[in-house]
């Protein structure tokens, strides 16, 4: 380009502008507008590096044209540059209406492109153009994330693969591919955009084959009542390759929900399981109700009891001892899948378990409650067994539920509440 520029004619500068939009993918525009800062570097070179030089290219003719700005100053002012101001008197020729203070611009004469004033354009044209295609890079893949896009492998590394959608270049880290998964140069795969970054170097695309959407966006391909709106997934929890839960739910009471993610003899769910390498998908109801959630997120196990403590963010499970294994699943994968489905801790527990737990605690609330208030062993086994389990619980509670306790009445009330008050303030 360097020297073509000097021997280049108007009309030829607009053909080649075009040539390099077609070519790198961008618009002609963004080209006139590389040149222009392209030539203006090259006329600040020629005419000196303090002046504020713009230059404009005729997108109809493509003309060069050069200007300078000059400030508008006193007509006696010392140090007077010419280069870079002009005196009111001069001015006010051209524009009577101009002040000291403005800003008027002078055209200059153009310059002759020679080799080094043409390589200096030549470089930052060439750097405005990639500036360009980094910039289109981001814009095509900014509003992409979330995306599934078939992808080809361009380069396997050690931790990451090198992928290639359409032209630009992207990127999937180890941790983004299903264990065991392995993929030679050429290969497509399918991959979920997990996000897109402005980088110095360009747009950074990043993808991923384990990211808990990717399941979704794979089942809104294979169910057209996902895409319509009839159905909305409500969570998701996966273990990438091993196995998954996603809960789904619908506002109308005639579709089957379930049986439209399974599909005709399991069609649409062995669909998504094979894209995951066999990833087993369990489907599940979602409810408001956090009890049933969660009894439906435990499946295939079969839920006795569910206690739902939404302070501390936790849920107690009970099942009979030959569901704890299911419960829990390999590797505590079924009941961590669940906790992440539902959003709370999850500790399950056999019956025998947690009626051992309530029987200590039992214990262990009516021995305070002697010695903490001084009552006899049946009002503290009373208030133990009405779900009293620590001095603060008495404390806070309000004079009516305590006289509510068989065999209490309000005064007995409120003198057990005294003495808790009482133990609370003597141990603070």
């Amino acid at each position: 380009m360097a020297s073509n520029l000097t021997i280049m004619g108007n009309k030829e500068i607009l053909l080649v502008a075009e040539n390099i939009a077609h070519e790198k993918g961008i618009t002609l525009q963004e080209v006139i507008e590389a040149m222009e800062e392209g030539i203006k570097l090259a006329a600040k070179k020629k005419y000196g590096t303090h002046l504020d030089i713009d230059c404009k290219i005729d997108k109809k003719t493509g003309q060069i044209k050069l200007y300078n700005k000059l400030k508008v100053v006193e007509n006696d002012i010392e140090d007077f540059d010419v280069r870079t101001q002009i005196t009111l008197k001069i001015a006010k020729k051209d524009n009577p209406d101009v002040e000291i203070g403005n800003f008027i611009v002078q055209e200059l004469p153009p310059i002759d492109l020679n080799r080094v004033v043409a390589q200096v354009a030549r470089n930052e044209i060439i750097r405005k153009v990639k500036e360009a295609e980094k910039n289109k890079e981001f814009n095509e893949f900014k509003d992409r994330i979330g995306d599934v896009v078939s992808a080809s492998v361009k380069k396997v590394g050690l931790k990451n693969i090198v992928m290639d959608i359409d032209g630009f270049e992207s990127v999937i880290h180890e941790s983004g591919l299903i264990a065991r998964e392995n993929f030679r140069v050429g290969d497509r795969i399918r991959c979920y955009i997990e996000d897109v970054r402005k980088e110095p170097f360009g747009a950074q695309i990043f993808l991923s084959r384990t990211h808990p959407q990717f399941l979704v966006k794979l089942f809104e391909q294979e169910v057209p009542e996902l895409n319509d709106g009839n159905i909305e997934v409500k969570a998701v929890a996966r273990d990438a390759g091993s196995r998954s839960k996603i809960a789904i739910y619908s506002r109308r009471d005639d579709i089957d929900i379930i049986g439209s993610f399974i599909g005709i003899r399991g069609s649409r769910v062995q669909s998504v399981s094979s894209e995951l390498r066999g990833e087993k998908i369990d489907i599940i109801k979602w409810s408001p109700n956090i009890a049933e959630l969660v009894i439906s997120s435990l499946t295939p196990a079969k839920v006795s009891k569910v206690v739902v403590d939404e302070e501390n963010n936790l849920i107690e499970v009970v099942v009979a001892e030959d569901q704890l294994s299911l419960a829990i699943g390999r590797g505590g994968q079924n009941v961590k899948l669940a906790s992440k489905l539902v959003g709370y801790k999850i500790d399950v527990m056999t019956d025998e378990q947690e009626s051992a737990r309530r029987t200590a605690e039992f214990n262990q609330a009516s021995k305070l409650f002697i010695e903490a208030l001084d009552v006899e062993d049946m009002i503290a086994s009373l208030l133990a067994s009405e779900g009293f389990l620590n001095v603060e619980s008495i404390s806070d509670a309000d004079i009516t539920d305590i006289a509510s306790i068989e065999g209490f009445d309000e005064d007995i009330a409120k003198e057990i509440k005294r003495r808790a008050d009482e133990y609370l303030q003597k141990i603070s």
